[in-house]
This record gives structure tokens, C-alpha cells and sequence, in this order.
């Protein structure tokens, strides 16, 4: 049981780490690709403008709070 949770627990630092507002993004940013993509539409631009915006947001707030 030890190895289950050693592993469980790797995979949720490996996914979310420091900030899980960053990786609820991510997901967010994959299922709405997901949707756009299976009513048709061109949905390739999604994600690269969702990961700028993730991250643009996430060094914001780094800067803000080592004033």
C-alpha cells in the first residue's frame, strides 16, 4: 500500500506542484479544446494562448507577491 500512495503522491506533485490554479487551467484550457475540436471548429490556437495566459498570469502574481 506504501508503493500506492508513494506513487499517487508523485503523480499529483508532477501534475500540479506548486500551483493548482495553473494545472485547473490547463485542464480547463485541454476540455474546452476538446469541445471546440468535436464540433468541428479549427481549435489548434487554444492551448498555446491558454499556456501564455497561464503563464503571464502566474509570473504576475510571483512578482506581485515578492513586492
Amino acid at each position: 500500500m506504501v508503493y500506492v500512495t508513494r506513487f499517487l503522491h508523485f503523480w499529483y506533485d508532477f501534475i500540479v506542484g506548486d500551483d493548482w490554479a495553473i494545472a485547473v487551467g490547463v485542464v480547463a484550457g485541454l476540455a474546452l479544446t476538446g469541445l471546440l475540436a468535436q464540433r468541428g471548429l479549427d481549435a489548434w490556437w487554444l492551448m498555446p494562448l491558454a499556456v501564455t495566459l497561464l503563464l503571464a498570469i502566474s509570473l504576475w502574481r510571483e512578482v506581485r507577491q515578492a513586492d
